[in-house]
C-alpha cells in the first residue's frame, strides 16, 4: 500500500529550512563514530556543538567532530553550554563564527546554576541583544516563562527553546500549560529543549504544537543510543502528524460507540 503523500511540512528557522524537526546534541556519546550513527538514525539535520567542550578545529592534534559530522552534510548549531554570563556566551559564539567560516545560526544558553543548569534569564536577554545586533540568527534556551519568551522574540531571536524540565533530568514535560501559553503568543518556532527522557515525551511536545524538539542525553544515555535515536525520530514525526490532524475532543461523560448503531439487528424474539 502506497503511503498518503501529505504536503511538505518544513521547519523554518530564520533564513533556513529543514525537513527534520528533531535536533540532536553531539555530547555524551562514547566516541565520534557512535555520535555519527545516532545522528544518522535520528534523521536530524541540525546538530548542536558545545564549543567549549568539543573540538571542531581548536586543537589540530586531536580528532575533530567535523570529520564525523561534516558541515557539508549537517547544519552545525554551535551552543554556549558552560557559559554563566552574557559576556562569556557572546565571546564563545564569536569564536564559533570564526571556526565555522562565518556561520551565524547559533544556540544561546546562559546558565544560572552549575547543579541544575537552569537558565539565567537576565543574562540570556542581554547576550541575545548583542548577538542579534551582530547579525547572528539566535535560537535561545530559556525558562518556560511565557513573558520571557515574548521578550526574547521581541529582541529578534529566530526560535525560542523553553525547557521541558531540567537539562539531563529525563523528567519529560512537567508544565505543559506554560508551554501552551508560549505557543499561543509566539510567531517564531517554539522548540522544546531539555528534559526529554523517552519517545513519548517527544511526541507530547509535538502534539502540543511545538515546532521541534532538541535532545541529547535522552539518546546518548540510552542503553542502545542508535535504537533510541530511531525511536525519537518516529516519535517526533508521529506527534507532528497528530497535531496537524487534530485530536478528537475530550469528553468527560457522554461516551459514544466506535461503530455506528443505526441499522443494528435487534434482539431475536422468542417464539
Amino acid at each position: 500500500m502506497t503511503p498518503t503523500p501529505f504536503p511538505a511540512d518544513p521547519l523554518v528557522v530564520g533564513t533556513r529550512t529543514f525537513d527534520s524537526r528533531l535536533l540532536l546534541g553531539t555530547g555524551k556519546y562514547k566516541d565520534f563514530d557512535e555520535t555519527r550513527r545516532a545522528v544518522d538514525e535520528s534523521g536530524a539535520q541540525i546538530v548542536t556543538v558545545a564549543i567549549r567542550r568539543t573540538n571542531i578545529g581548536q586543537d589540530t592534534t586531536a580528532p575533530s567532530l567535523l570529520d564525523a559530522l561534516p558541515p557539508s552534510r549537517y547544519t552545525l548549531l554551535p551552543n554556549t553550554a558552560g557559559c554563566y554570563s552574557a559576556d562569556d556566551a557572546v565571546r564563545t559564539l564569536r569564536l564559533a563564527r570564526e571556526l565555522l567560516d562565518g556561520h551565524t545560526l547559533v544556540k544561546l544558553e546562559v546558565l544560572g546554576d552549575p547543579q541544575n543548569l537552569y537558565p539565567n534569564m537576565p543574562e540570556t536577554v542581554k547576550a541575545a541583544e548583542v548577538l542579534v545586533k551582530e547579525g547572528f540568527e539566535v535560537m535561545v534556551y530559556c525558562s518556560d516563562d511565557p513573558i520571557q519568551a515574548r521578550v526574547l522574540e521581541s529582541v529578534g531571536c529566530v526560535a525560542v527553546m523553553p525547557l521541558a524540565s531540567l537539562i539531563g533530568s529525563g523528567m519529560g514535560i512537567l508544565n505543559p500549560w506554560n508551554l501552551q501559553l508560549i505557543l499561543e503568543k509566539a510567531t517564531v518556532p517554539v522548540i522544546v529543549d531539555a528534559g526529554v527522557g523517552t519517545a513519548s515525551d517527544a511526541t507530547i511536545a509535538m502534539e502540543l504544537g511545538c515546532a521541534g524538539v532538541l535532545m541529547n542525553t535522552a539518546v546518548a544515555a540510552a542503553r542502545d543510543p542508535i535504537r533510541m535515536a530511531r525511536a525519537m525520530r518516529l516519535a517526533v514525526e508521529a506527534g507532528r502528524h497528530a497535531w496537524l490532524a487534530g485530536r478528537m475532543p475530550r469528553k468527560l461523560y457522554g461516551a459514544s460507540p466506535s461503530s455506528p448503531t443505526g441499522g443494528m439487528i435487534g434482539p431475536v424474539k422468542a417464539g
